[in-house]
């Protein structure tokens, strides 16, 4: 690739390595939590909304169905009910399980596309400019450093949305580093294998082009310390910032390097179809959660978004629908495809869904770490990055959320319904963010843009939720 400036040289090496945190600053390397070992958040966010419709235990009691049906606040243990159908891989971690419903985000960008909205509670579109400040799951990684910081994989939009046109390469993807500086995200499992561990990589050519990054992120250095003498001002301090950038890099490069054993043991072992030019939806987003996996296990970064659909991507390999190309728009706009109805095509796409948050954490409780297992230290979220529905307004954000033992909240094995929107103690996707920075070590008063509509009070944390 030929670099042709400052600029191309810094998109291309944070693309490389995996993005910083803020433009020439990098958090201290492995930081650990208070029992000594890291926590980790995994996002996980649909396009094409959430029906709140679809969350609830079908065993509810008649009382609690009304409650339910008005939108009413209450909770139920879920050791005492059924799963929804689509939940059943989700069967054995009930104890883990929390259904959250009746937080509202119209604060957000909804509708068609959200873009880095709902991760970070702001109005946005696709221009970096929109991005107001560093979204949530980045708020996490800084309170819980890693070598890569921050991984994000998608299955990206061929009609629509951010990026357009491309499934496996390196687009802008749906979180963001702070203001005005989008994350880039891997849409190829291949590629994301390759790029995250090619430092360990068998083949030469591979090690090859690793070492001559590694010498021109060296020269770079040179020369913009030797452009920044003579200079003051503006302009010395943004020479300083690409040299501290590069800087942060190279250092970050070698805490990877001195990892090489323990990731060599966890370099993903993909099967032949995983690799494939072709890969369809299901065997893509497969493929990305054994990335996902890995890079967690070998301690690459602890925390991880995946968009595992956005509504212009194009779904194929659903069961019984395997040959066609299915449109979601048009899914959303309730079509039959193939002689299944709309809301059945929903259903399949969900429940292939929680098969991966099964993998997610059927593996991480096989890992062992400090007295229990890594998930003991893990949360996964799945959420819609829109809203409640297709053309979503907002109104409500289901959650399913999976925590560990030693999760920071109070809500592990329950159905829980919040107060609808503009009800007394109703919570917004910033309240609970709050919630998750709170309970984690940031104290942020509020976290994300406020909803202009609410008449309550709609800052700070939920403290219900706190241990």
């Amino acid at each position: 690739m030929l670099i042709n400036s400052r600029r191309d040289f810094l998109k291309s090496a944070l693309l490389t390595a995996g993005g910083l945190s803020s433009t020439g600053t990098i958090p201290n390397l492995f930081g650990n939590s208070s029992n000594g070992n890291p926590r980790r958040f995994i996002f996980l966010h649909r396009g094409n909304g959430l029906f709140p419709s679809v969350m609830p235990p079908p065993s509810l009691g008649e009382q609690d169905k009304a409650r339910e049906q008005k939108k009413e606040p209450f909770e139920v243990s879920l050791d005492q009910h059924d799963l929804p159908d689509w939940m059943e891989p989700l069967q054995g971690h009930k104890d883990n399980l929390t259904i959250l419903q009746g937080l509202s985000g119209k604060m957000c960008t909804t509708g068609h596309h959200s873009w880095c909205s709902s991760l970070g509670v702001f109005k946005a579109n696709e221009r970096p400019s929109s991005i107001k400040w560093a979204t949530v799951d980045f708020e996490l990684a800084k309170l819980f450093p890693s070598p890569m910081e921050h991984i994000e994989l998608a299955c990206f939009p061929t009609g629509g949305g951010n990026a357009r046109g491309s499934l496996d390469g390196i687009a802008m993807g749906f979180s963001a580093r702070g203001p005005q500086q989008p994350n880039y995200a891997f849409g190829s499992p291949k590629g994301a294998m390759e790029e995250l561990f090619k430092s360990v990589s068998d083949n030469k050519d591979d090690q090859v082009r690793y070492q001559l990054e590694r010498k021109v992120l060296a020269f770079a250095a040179e020369n913009q310390a030797r452009q920044s003498q003579g200079l003051s001002g503006v302009e010395k301090r943004k020479i300083t910032n690409y040299s501290e950038s590069i800087e942060a890099i190279r250092k970050r490069n070698a805490k990877v390097d001195a990892m090489g054993d323990v990731l060599r043991k966890h370099v993903p072992k993909l099967e032949e179809k995983y690799l494939a030019e072709e890969l369809t939806t299901l065997d893509r987003q497969r493929a990305h959660t054994e990335v996902l996996l890995s890079a967690l296990i070998s301690g690459l970064t602890n925390v991880a978004a995946f968009t595992v659909d956005e509504l212009g991507h194009r779904y194929t390999g659903l069961p019984g629908l395997e040959r066609e190309k299915i449109n979601m728009h048009d899914v959303g706009h309730n079509k039959s495809i193939g002689g299944v109805e709309p809301h059945e095509i929903r259903k399949r796409a969900r429940q292939h869904h929680m098969t991966l948050v099964d993998t997610l954490v059927s593996r991480l409780k096989m890992v062992p770490e400090g007295n229990g297992t890594m998930f003991d230290n893990t949360m996964i979220f799945y959420f819609p990055d829109g809203g409640e529905t297709h053309h979503s307004h907002g109104w409500e954000y289901p959650f399913v959320i999976l925590s560990g033992r030693n999760c920071k909240l109070d809500i592990a094995g329950r159905y829980i319904r919040l107060p609808y929107h503009n009800q007394e103690g109703h919570k917004t996707l910033g309240n609970f963010y709050t919630t998750l920075l709170n309970a984690y070590g940031n104290p942020v008063e509020h976290y994300g843009a406020h909803d202009l509509s609410l008449k309550i009070d709609q800052s700070g944390a939920i403290k219900d939720f706190l241990i």
